[in-house]
């Protein structure tokens, strides 16, 4: 009897993980061959604002399965339009191979929501469910009780260990806007996406004027992290009218901070090594700090702001000794924004119009006061910066 995995997906764009998941499930399950099939348009999942044609997607997947020859990719659902339901495809491919049996592949969120799907009965009766399984915090249990459900109601259920890094198509494509997705794009498609610039891989947006800026930001961060980002930015040029910075660059600062917030520890570390940027031990020991290096980076290199903006990116999360102006209002407003709220906060709102250097000092106090609470490690510069503080307003008292 055939055995065949079947393996469906935007694949927007298809990455090392997806292909990863293919080689595991073919030797774990024994596959006599596994079909590679992009959605039309997935029923659980809105395809961006901009992306590539489903013919492209295909033409992405081809490539990156070319090596493998195991595998086959299939435009069935492409073929079909409309929304591509999983139960319709198994049905298909059932007629089509009536003495195989199926295996059908799906990561961890998928599996947990299977009872969602359309007709999942259908799917379960022509169907094993493989769950490409990576083994992370809270997973173990989910997975195991959720196979024990649908087992029970006549499921037949495999796990396959998938130890790989966890890259999803979302944030491979903040890593292709920002230049650094090569180590987990699969051999030709790279040179493809560039070659047809999709992805914003070859997107000019150095200079951007605010109106054109905002938007390319936004779509880059979490929604999550969108008012912060905006309020941040808001707040740090009023807080420039009053002390007398730029306030086009306090716009420009304030817009970019977060830049790079979505990119998790691991991806933050790979943005590092892509960059040629070499990381001290404080870096190098605690990635999910990086994202003000990181922010940085990008805000020179792919947006093309100067420099006095950059150093503000850069320092807007530790401090530094001596800060700039411009650093110093980037720093105060991002932990005083009006989505804020923490004890504390409204004081740090006061001096931040008031005493600008009682701002920072008291922002500065309140982190190293947070992370000792929580047994965090305290960056180098955030201890220099307060440090310096201390010793200004010292010498300011001798002086008067």
């Amino acid at each position: 009897m055939e055995r065949i995995g079947v393996y469906g997906g935007t694949f927007n764009p298809p990455h090392t993980g997806h292909i990863h998941g293919a080689v595991e499930a073919i030797r774990a399950l024994r596959l006599d061959r596994l079909i590679m099939i992009p959605a039309h348009v997935a029923p659980h999942k809105e395809l961006p604002e901009g992306s590539p044609e489903p013919e492209q997607r295909l033409e992405m997947v081809k490539l990156a399965a070319a090596p493998f020859p195991e595998i086959e990719v299939s435009d069935m659902e492409l073929k079909r339009e409309g929304t591509s339901y999983t139960y319709q495809t198994i049905l298909e491919l059932r007629e089509r191979y009536p003495d195989a049996k199926l295996f059908l592949l799906m990561g961890t969120d998928m599996f947990l929501a299977f009872e969602n799907w359309a007709k999942p009965e259908l799917i379960v009766a022509n169907a094993t469910i493989a769950v490409l399984y990576r083994g992370e915090k809270g997973e173990r249990d989910a997975i195991a009780t959720q196979k024990e459900h649908l087992e029970n109601m006549g499921a037949r259920v495999k796990i396959v260990s998938n130890e790989v890094l966890d890259i999803s198509s979302t944030q491979l494509r903040r890593l292709l806007a920002f230049r650094c997705a090569a180590p987990f794009l699969p051999n030709g498609v790279g040179a493809y996406i560039r070659a047809n610039g999709l992805y914003d891989s070859t997107a000019d947006w150095k200079n951007l004027p605010m109106e054109q800026l905002e938007p390319v930001v936004v779509k880059l961060l979490n929604p999550n992290r969108v008012a912060h980002v905006l309020g941040c930015r808001d707040t740090a040029v009023k807080m420039a009218l009053r002390w007398g910075a730029n306030p086009a660059d306090a716009a420009r600062a304030g817009i970019l901070h977060d830049i790079t917030k979505a990119l998790d520890g691991p991806l933050q570390l790979t943005l590092c090594a892509e960059y040629g940027t070499i990381l001290d031990e404080f870096g190098q020991k605690n990635p999910k700090t990086l994202h003000a290096l990181t922010g940085a980076l990008v805000a020179e290199r792919i947006f093309g702001e100067k420099q006095e903006v950059v150093s503000a990116i850069r320092n807007h999360t530790t401090g530094k000794a001596n800060m700039t102006l411009l650093e110093k209002i980037i720093y105060v407003a991002d932990y005083m924004e009006p989505c804020r709220n923490f004890p504390g906060v409204e004081k740090l709102r006061e001096l931040a119009f008031s005493d600008l250097d009682g701002a920072l000092r008291l922002g500065l106090q309140m982190t190293l006061e947070n992370l000792a609470n929580r047994a965090l490690e305290v960056s180098p510069e955030s201890r220099e910066a307060l440090a310096y503080l201390d010793q200004t307003e010292r010498k300011e008292k001798k002086e008067c």
